[in-house]
């Protein structure tokens, strides 16, 4: 059966065409105010996705957005110019002692975002535990069954409760069905649809009882970590015995361009290769890496502080709980977890998906009170649903008027799932 594309809209198909670099002569300045009033006019209705729109890069940008800054090889090498190392070092000292990781057992660099930051931990892990089975659940990150691909691992799937948080009995079971291999369990502090946070002391205890024969627990935190981080409730101190995490730049830190952070224990890493022509160490997955969102992720830290960036987290929190109550209000059941910017909920009408960015999955739907997101959005989104499911309204095909029953959290009074939690 042949697939037949689906038509693009005319007017991405009039971009298509004003960029096509076939042509002669192509209208550059029309191309870029396209781009930018595209997206200026879906700003307002764009709350599915993580990307906080609060924070001011432009002086950084205009100041060194013009030329080419290459962190090559270790972030610890200072050789070569121009580049943006030492700020750099200074991101990733910042989130180590934020997440109180041992002075003398840490390392790092940025990364082009939460897939990298996977690959490299895990990457890591697996030349440490050559023959670990990588356990990961169903909620985790879609990054994770591609890296396990690529790194020609075995990967074992662990089910996740209808809250998003991994199934600790059915980690079990997997655990003690392949109990003679080293274990790579990848737990998650915010997965992608309920921002659920799994339990790493949970995940240890099990792993304890069934003495796998080595371990690497990594944490997949790209939305959640720092957040989390800042609250005291996520730790890579000693006592967590988490060995690597990643998170995102452009999500809670709302940098303007693709980016994370990774840390690795220095003592479970291997030794890097020297290379002789950049006279650099080659520890990290890309290489030549972009010194540019280095800048951009120490530009946001400095200008906020810690405090500041803790007000934007309880902000956007009670912005989300702000939310929940308005729905619910309205007739609209949704709900999310004590921690999180994510409210779930049923999926809306088509109507009101085509105006709104949400994300979805089936019957469920949710939207991110990341920081920048304002309660007048929210007012209207509310106000928009309530008029799409209002009685004589056409809702389409595709929907009923009264919203289906969601899963809801399991524990509703915890905070987190557990995470390194003090």
């Amino acid at each position: 059966m042949t697939h037949t594309p689906t038509p693009a809209p005319a007017r991405l198909r009039g971009l298509a065409e004003a960029a096509d670099l076939g042509r002669t002569p192509v209208d550059v300045t029309a191309v870029l105010d396209h781009l930018v009033a595209e997206a200026d006019t879906a700003a307002p209705t764009s709350i599915g996705f993580p990307g906080a729109v609060d924070l001011d890069h432009r002086e950084v940008m205009a100041r060194l957005g013009h030329r080419l800054w290459n962190n090559i090889g270790d972030p610890t090498d200072t050789g070569g110019t121009p580049h943006t190392r030492i700020l750099e070092q200074a991101v990733i000292a910042w989130l180590a002692d934020t997440l109180h990781m041992p002075a003398d057992d840490r390392w790092g660099y940025v990364t082009t975002g939460g897939t990298e930051g996977n690959l490299s931990a895990l990457h890591a892990a697996r030349r440490r535990l050559p023959t670990a089975r990588i356990y990961y659940s169903t909620a985790a990150h879609y990054s994770i069954p591609k890296i396990i691909e690529m790194l020609g691992a075995r990967g074992v799937v662990v089910n996740a409760g209808p809250d998003g948080e991994m199934d600790y009995d059915h980690l079990a079971v997997r655990v003690r069905r392949h109990r003679r291999w080293p274990a790579i369990v990848v737990a998650t502090a915010g997965t992608t649809m309920t921002e659920a946070v799994d339990d790493t002391t949970h995940i240890h205890t099990i792993l304890d009882e069934h003495d796998v024969p080595g371990r690497h627990v990594h944490v997949d935190a790209a939305l959640s970590g720092i957040p989390l981080a800042l609250d005291g409730r996520l730790r890579l101190d000693d006592d967590s015995r988490i060995g690597s995490i990643t998170v995102s730049g452009h999500k809670f830190l709302g940098v303007p361009t693709p980016c994370g952070m990774v840390l690795i224990r220095d003592s479970l890493r291997r030794e890097s290769t020297q290379v002789t022509y950049t006279a650099t160490l080659d520890s990290t997955v890309t290489g030549s890496r972009c010194g540019l969102a280095a800048a951009l992720l120490w530009h946001a830290i400095a200008t906020h502080g810690r405090e500041g960036h803790r007000w934007r987290a309880s902000e956007a929190r009670h912005l989300a709980a702000y939310t929940v109550d308005k729905l619910t209000a309205a007739g609209w059941p949704a709900w999310r977890h004590p921690h999180a910017f994510t409210v779930v909920l049923p999926t809306p009408p088509a109507a009101v998906r085509a105006k709104w960015l949400l994300a979805t999955d089936a019957d469920v739907s949710h939207l991110i009170c990341m920081p920048g997101i304002t309660h007048g959005q929210i007012d209207a989104f509310v106000a928009d649903l309530t008029e799409a499911t209002a009685p004589g309204s056409d809702p389409g095909p595709d929907h009923p008027h009264l919203p289906r029953s969601i899963p809801r959290p399991r524990r509703a009074s915890s905070p987190t799932a557990g995470v390194g939690t003090p």
